[in-house]
């Protein structure tokens, strides 16, 4: 290897390292999966071309250092010959990250395995002016935390209150961590605050009569940054009902900040130049 492009290298997940000649080459990951026949490709290219270990990166990611430039060529083939595939880095979609959702965790709301496999086929490595990261959590425990990220999706339930199945006991009360609910049982009321609601399903999930139902959905947030400066994603949509509206508003959002971004410019920083309003209104045309 000759010519060394670092621009392409970097691309490619290679980041050069401070040791002259060395790179840490970072894999590819969808959601945090890796099986144990690529991890076994890790282990052995790990020892024979780095120094017998690998990095677990903040994002799910799995980096192999000490890669030297002379190896780059045969690392590549042999990560590829065990199912293992290079990493993104730089000005595109990185990787999409996400719990382990509903089929593993009993919080789960929504399967965001399937999700990220789903984005990760729709818009992995898709080029911007800058980068864009996706995070995916199964429910409002929010154990990946959706709001550091460009564009967050977290699992939730929407709601539905059955009156006549409510015997008005109350025990939806104090389960409710946003006090959305209110019982009164001595005129058998109940009120609900949507606007309140964390679409936890704790209500759901608590009600000895049934009488609280719930579809799952998606709640979006948008505009994270965690790096130098700091945002927290908003939540300026009302919560998704379903997969095919999800992705439309996604893609919406991707082509946004693709024609929006200047070079070099975090999402966050673009919405707050253009105009989260403009966003908005672009979206809300396809829901």
């Amino acid at each position: 290897m000759t010519d060394i492009n670092f621009a392409e290298l970097k691309k490619g997940g290679f980041m050069k390292q401070k040791q002259k000649d060395y790179f840490s080459m970072r894999l590819k990951t969808i959601g945090g999966q890796v099986t144990a026949e690529q991890l076994e490709t890790i282990q052995l290219v790990s020892q024979k071309y780095g120094k017998g270990y690998i990095h677990l990166t903040s994002r799910q990611g799995i980096e192999i250092p000490f890669i030297g430039t002379e190896n780059i060529d045969a690392v590549k083939r042999e990560l590829a010959a065990g199912g293992v595939q290079n990493g993104v880095c730089g000005a595109r979609l990185r990787t999409i990250t996400a719990c382990q959702g509903s089929v593993i965790c009993p919080s789960g709301l929504i399967d965001t395995q399937q999700l990220a496999e789903d984005c990760d086929h729709r818009y992995g490595g898709r080029e911007f002016p800058c980068k864009f990261k996706i995070g995916i959590t199964g429910c409002p425990n929010n154990c990946l935390k959706a709001e550091e990220n460009d564009l967050g999706i977290k699992g939730g339930i929407i709601p539905q209150w059955n009156a006549e199945k409510c015997i008005f006991c109350g025990v939806c009360v104090p389960v409710c961590p946003t006090k959305a609910i209110t019982v009164d049982k001595d005129t058998h009321t109940l009120a609900f605050i949507e606007e309140k609601c964390c679409y936890c399903g704790a209500c759901f999930k608590s009600c000895p009569a049934s009488a609280w139902g719930g579809q799952s959905g998606y709640v979006v947030s948008l505009g994270g940054l965690y790096g130098k400066q700091i945002a927290i994603g908003k939540h300026i949509l009302p919560i998704i009902s379903n997969a095919e509206t999800l992705h439309k508003v996604i893609t919406v959002t991707l082509d946004f900040f693709a024609s929006h971004a200047k070079q070099g410019e975090r999402f966050a920083k673009t919405l707050d130049r253009v105009g989260w309003n403009t966003l908005k209104a672009a979206i809300e045309e396809i829901l």
